[in-house]
């Protein structure tokens, strides 16, 4: 374990509660692939949405994470009802192929978790296949000019050809699978062309992020930033910042390229030195006091890269990124997680953008990223990404 004392009584009595939660969910939700809940259960992205929250249905981007946690508590507790339902889960997306209009940059989030994830346990052939033509999908959206991947197709009144958000960096780790997996070099470039871009477009000089920038699509160079899912232009949406700081370590692991964690290390420190003394994160670092608007996703998601950071740092530095995440996840633990067995959701107070209605509310990716580091401090997680 990556700790010890008092730190892991509470890492193991949070596992007992990580499974004694999701052996009653995952039997509710095992023919679901939710996005949040409704009433305290699970909504069903399989079907037509019953929610109210603007979603592509089957291929929106967040449909991985449910399989991907269902491949975090089969590899925790050896299970296969974890595994049938990632594999359920899995096929269902297999509509999205067809559905090719409502696929974007988001393949990587959709079946790293999910088929790279079944790959990896299982050898399935049928997995390696979904993954592979998403990977040649996602390489299909690099633009030459400006050395990014485009983001979204076409949006109603927007112009989004030359556009690029900071959350793809979670999306190139299936470039860089595909090369792994295949030897075929071309995936690994343009990942790597891609995380350079981002590093010198998206990444500001004191650590935060931008979260969209427009390139020239025909001759490239920056246009312009946009604010995105912050508070506006210019601020620091602090998802975004997570996108980043975790997504740069992804490329590092991946690469070893030395400024993949020198970067990721620089926006750790910007987020470390702006976490409220409550441990709860806003949505925006650069939001005003007041309405008191919070993302308990993005807490859990920079767990995740800063646990990755104490890991390949050394014995001297490593304490700094471990106590971050640790304030992080315990308040989670203790203010922002419903323990119940009778609702579905764990992390409550996720928030999707700044200026969107839907906040303080479950969100999927919050449980699984939450998982995931809690998972990641006992040493010997599976590691989607």
């Amino acid at each position: 374990m990556l700790v010890q004392g008092k730190d892991r009584e509470w890492l193991e009595s949070v596992i007992v509660k990580l499974r004694m939660k999701m052996d009653r969910v995952s039997e509710r939700s095992k023919e679901k692939i939710p996005y949040t809940t409704i009433d305290g259960r699970h909504d069903n992205r399989i079907v037509d949405n019953p929610s109210g929250f603007e979603t592509d249905g089957i291929c929106w981007w967040t449909n991985g994470f449910w399989g991907g946690m269902m491949w975090l508590m089969h590899h925790e507790t050896g299970l296969d009802k974890y595994k049938e339902i990632a594999a359920y889960s899995e096929e269902k997306l297999d509509a999205c192929f067809a559905e090719f209009d409502g696929l974007h940059h988001d393949v990587g989030f959709m079946w790293l978790p999910t088929s790279v994830a079944n790959y990896k346990v299982t050898g399935n052939p049928l997995s390696r296949r979904r993954a592979l033509h998403a990977a040649n999908l996602l390489a299909g959206r690099f633009n030459l000019a400006g050395g990014f991947i485009r983001a979204w197709n076409d949006l109603e009144g927007s112009d989004t050809r030359g556009w690029a958000i900071v959350d793809c960096m979670f999306n190139i780790p299936l470039l860089y699978w595909a090369t792994e997996e295949t030897g075929d070099p071309r995936f690994l470039q343009i990942a790597m062309k891609h995380a350079d871009t981002a590093m010198t477009a998206f990444v500001r000089p004191d650590g935060s992020v931008n979260h969209i920038v427009e390139f020239d699509p025909i001759h490239g160079g920056v246009v312009k930033t946009y604010g995105g899912q912050g508070c506006e232009e210019g601020s620091s949406w602090t998802r975004g910042q997570t996108w980043a700081l975790y997504g740069f370590m992804m490329s590092y692991i991946h690469t070893g390229k030395e400024e993949y964690l020198q970067t990721a290390k620089r926006i750790a420190h910007y987020f470390m030195a702006n976490i409220p003394e409550s441990g709860l994160v806003p949505i925006d670092f650069r939001q005003p006091p007041e309405p008191a608007y919070e993302d308990s996703t993005a807490a859990a998601i920079a767990a995740c890269g800063l646990i990755e950071i104490a890991k390949a740092v050394g014995e001297r530095e490593k304490e700094v990124y471990l106590r971050a995440a640790l304030k992080l996840l315990k308040t989670l633990d203790e203010r922002r997680c419903d323990w119940s067995g009778d609702v579905d959701h764990l992390v409550t107070h996720g928030s999707e953008a700044y200026h969107n209605p839907n906040r303080h509310t479950p969100i999927i990716y919050g449980d699984y990223y939450f998982m995931e580091a809690v998972f990641k401090l006992k040493g010997d997680d599976l590691y989607l990404w």
